[in-house]
């Protein structure tokens, strides 16, 4: 019998975008399934988020920036990454 290997899981970093053209962008960190608690509940619907200055980005609606990009609002308050259990 073998034990499966446990991964390891990189560290959240402070500020993390969702979009791949972000200079925030973090690969190795999608590969896994994370979380974002805002205000202490859970959002699915967030693009980027800073902890540090306490703010998330989520879309506005279905608008549309010039480029076809979702147009994003931006929201203060308390930030709390973390990763899901499988």
């Amino acid at each position: 019998m073998t034990e499966p290997t446990p991964t390891t899981r990189p560290e959240l970093p402070d500020h993390l975008s969702a979009n791949p053209r972000s200079p925030h962008h973090v690969a190795a960190v999608f590969e896994h399934d994370i979380g974002i608690r805002f205000n202490g509940k859970e959002r699915h619907d967030v693009e980027e988020y800073c902890v540090s200055e306490g703010w998330i980005k989520v879309p506005a609606g279905k608008t549309l920036d010039r480029r076809g990009q979702p147009l994003l609002i931006k929201l203060k308050g308390q930030v709390e990454p973390f990763y899901r259990e499988a």
